[in-house]
């Protein structure tokens, strides 16, 4: 039972961390704990994807689809409290306005959204917006499944970041989020990738392993970008790494479909 427990706290923190979603029983916290929750965001991507891809069938039986898929994307953004898509105009804006690791860092702590920020998300957005409105006209319903699956397979291949390169501390450590940042054994990456393996069922096209391959080979380079320039990896970049990786689904996915 303790054990079971010890669980559920564990995507209980995922779930609060990664959403607004109100858990309803007060939870411990602690570092160790945070760390020990990154098992679980990937499966919070999973139930991020299906409140998705629910919004967008629904919205689809009173509205056309561009509509649906704007309404959508709103609920995204309430559901997440756009969490995601905050470190990504912040690495938009640190890395475009900065040079130098220490400028860099700075800017990405600054709360305020700039032009490489606003410009950055709002091209995001739009080939996000285009590329499910492409697909969606194609299939609508194995576009769903392709939502769900997009959502879990980025917030696992945002959290390999933990494992492959190495976290770099916030100059203002008094401005620091909680984040995981600790590598976990490889039982728990395993837990984590089940969520991917159950998102292919939704949609058994195996060619999508190869929209997969692109979405990862996106980590790659924009882990070997922050390394460069950074040394390693931030909070910022793992939701920046998440809404290209989700969006390089999708566009893997158009081109499988188009060519395959």
């Amino acid at each position: 039972m303790k054990v079971i427990k010890n669980e559920l706290i564990y995507f209980a923190t995922a779930l609060m961390f990664f959403t607004r979603i109100p858990v309803p029983f007060t939870i411990p916290y602690s570092v160790e704990i945070m760390n020990k929750s990154q098992k679980y965001f990937s499966w919070v991507g999973l139930l991020v994807g299906f409140v998705n891809a629910v919004v967008l069938y629904l919205s689809y039986q009173l509205f056309n689809l561009d509509i649906a898929i704007v309404l959508m994307m709103i609920s995204s953004v309430l559901l997440t409290g756009a969490f995601h898509e905050d470190g990504f105009t912040d690495v938009c804006d640190s890395f475009g306005g900065g040079y130098g690791k220490e400028k860099i860092l700075t800017i990405m702590k600054d709360s305020r959204v700039g032009a490489y920020g606003a410009v950055g998300i709002i091209l995001l957005f739009a080939l996000k917006f285009f590329s499910i409105q492409a697909l969606g006209t194609v299939d609508l319903i194995k576009t769903l499944g392709l939502i769900v699956l997009a959502h879990t397979a980025s917030r696992f291949i945002a959290g390999t970041m933990i494992y492959t390169h190495r976290y770099v501390t916030d100059i203002d450590v008094s401005k620091s989020k909680p984040l995981a940042n600790k590598p976990l054994d490889g039982s728990a990456l395993m837990v984590s990738f089940i969520s991917v393996l159950v998102s292919f069922l939704l949609i058994p096209d195996w060619r999508l392993i190869l929209a997969f391959a692109l979405a990862y080979l996106g980590k790659i380079c924009m882990g070997w970008y922050f390394k460069k320039h950074i040394g390693g990896y931030t909070g910022d970049c793992l939701g920046s790494v998440q809404q290209v990786t989700e969006v390089l689904f999708y566009l893997g996915a158009m081109i499988i479909w188009k060519f395959m």
